[in-house]
This record gives structure tokens, C-alpha cells and sequence, in this order.
């Protein structure tokens, strides 16, 4: 019997999923880089780590660091030879929730991120979190400046308040609601990234809410609430090239759980 793959540690997920070259009349398959592959190029040739430092960071072998680094090389040399689209998914690992400094990096802003945000709830609590305005929905996830958070007990909500993002960028917006330990996110528009960003922490989103937050969490308990499963946000930001609203992230999970590709062991 194989021994299972191990998972690979992710600090950061991709801003951006997709990448296409300008339109030439031919449509060419993608290169799929594989999240792992993607977190050996952020820290290997952006962050200018060693192997060793990488392997360590990921919690697997200085071996298996190259061999990732390796095959994720040799993809984007095919996409800028070939000018073939790139597509980022898939994938051995396990996303760092920010609870542990495994990686013992100085300024980790994950870990800043959960010592701000951390808020520890009940075993029978489900906790909603809503992009929140004035009362309402606000309608781009990656500018919300506050969440309501909604405690919810026997399918009744036992209590709320409205937490301040402090100014979080796009890209951490997913991991202050997993600080905050929400299980679902009701909001308005949002962009793939965050999409997968929300995925990969495992809260449950219902986008292309509109109107009254009360209201919308009130709805989503009765089983009534109005949504758009497949929404996407057209507002751009940043330049971000089809990351409208959000940040990123993809496949699961945080410390202590295992991967959604493949058979990782911890």
C-alpha cells in the first residue's frame, strides 16, 4: 500500500487563479500549477528562501520542496514558451489558519491577523458573519470595512455586534472571518478569489444578498433567504485582472485537518 502524500503547509494563497495571454485566435489548453507549486514560487523566487527554508515552511522534506519547485518551473516555462493560459488549483495542502507561528516568520500577518480578530464561541453555535453598512448588506466583499457577526443557537440568533476589518485588505478579509470563527458569510458581490478564499477555510458563502443584514440572517435561518450561488463581483480593484472583490484561496484547510485533494496525512 502507497504511503499517503503529506500535506503541504500553505501560508499564502494566490491573489489570482487565472492568467491568459492576449487573445491570438487559438485557444490553447491551460497549464494547471498546483497550489503547492504555486507556494514554492511565492517563497523560493519572490521571497528569495532557500530549499531548506522553503521545506521548512511547508513541513515536508527539502526533497519534496524541490521536486515541487521543480515541476512548477518547468509549467510556467511551458506557459511563456507555448503562450498558454495558467490556471492555479489543485493540489496536497493544508491552508495555515494564523493560530500557530509554525513557519517562525518575524511579522507574520496571519498571526497578527488571528490575535486581533480571534473570538472563541459555544460547541452548539453557528456564527453568520454579513458584510455590513449602515444597516445593509454592503455589496463588495473586498472593501467592507465591518462584518455583523450573528451568534445562532437552536436555530435562533442569540446574539450580534459588528466588528471592524481595521482596514484589512482584500486578500485577508477570509482569514479575519476565520479568525472569527464564521461558518457562513452572507454579502453582495464577490470576486472568484474570495470565493476560494472562503472555501478554503470552510465557511459557507451566500452571495448576491441585497437589502437589510437583520434581515438577510433572519432569512437565511428560515430558509427563505435570496441569493445568487454562482455571483460575481464586477467591480475591479487594484488592477487585480479578474479578482473583483477578494481575495484568494482554494482548497482546505487549517491546522489539523486534512487535505481536500488526494490522501495527505498530518
Amino acid at each position: 500500500m502507497p504511503r499517503p502524500t503529506k500535506c503541504r503547509m500553505i501560508c499564502h494563497f494566490p491573489q489570482t487563479l487565472e492568467f491568459a495571454p492576449e487573445k491570438s485566435g487559438e485557444e490553447k489548453e491551460p497549464v494547471i500549477l498546483t497550489v503547492d507549486e504555486y507556494e514554492t514560487i511565492r517563497l523560493i523566487d519572490r521571497e528569495g528562501l532557500s530549499q531548506e527554508q522553503c521545506s521548512k515552511r511547508m513541513q515536508v522534506a527539502r526533497t519534496t520542496a524541490q521536486k515541487i519547485y521543480d515541476s512548477a518551473r518547468k509549467k510556467l516555462a511551458d506557459v511563456l514558451t507555448e503562450g498558454r493560459p495558467l490556471k492555479i488549483d489543485g493540489g496536497e495542502y493544508r491552508l495555515c489558519s494564523g493560530a500557530n507561528r509554525f513557519c517562525g516568520a518575524d511579522g507574520c500577518y496571519k498571526h497578527k491577523i488571528y490575535q486581533t480578530f480571534q473570538k472563541s464561541k459555544g460547541e452548539n453555535i453557528m456564527r453568520i458573519a454579513v458584510t455590513y453598512e449602515n444597516g445593509q448588506v454592503f455589496q463588495h466583499f473586498g472593501h467592507t470595512e465591518q462584518f455583523k457577526i450573528y451568534d445562532v443557537e437552536e436555530n435562533k440568533i442569540a446574539s450580534s455586534e459588528v466588528v471592524d476589518t481595521n482596514g484589512q485588505g482584500h486578500g485577508a478579509l477570509a482569514e479575519v472571518l476565520n479568525a472569527l470563527q464564521a461558518d457562513v458569510l452572507i454579502c453582495g458581490g464577490i470576486g472568484g478569489g474570495a470565493r476560494a478564499a472562503l472555501d478554503a477555510v470552510g465557511i459557507k458563502l451566500y452571495g448576491g444578498v441585497t437589502g437589510d443584514a437583520d434581515a438577510a440572517a433572519e432569512a437565511l435561518l428560515a430558509g427563505s433567504l435570496a441569493y445568487v450561488p454562482d455571483i460575481q463581483c464586477s467591480h475591479h480593484e487594484e488592477g487585480h485582472h479578474g479578482e473583483n472583490c477578494g481575495g484568494h484561496g482554494g482548497h482546505h484547510h487549517g491546522e489539523g485537518h486534512e487535505c481536500r485533494h488526494g490522501h495527505c496525512a498530518d
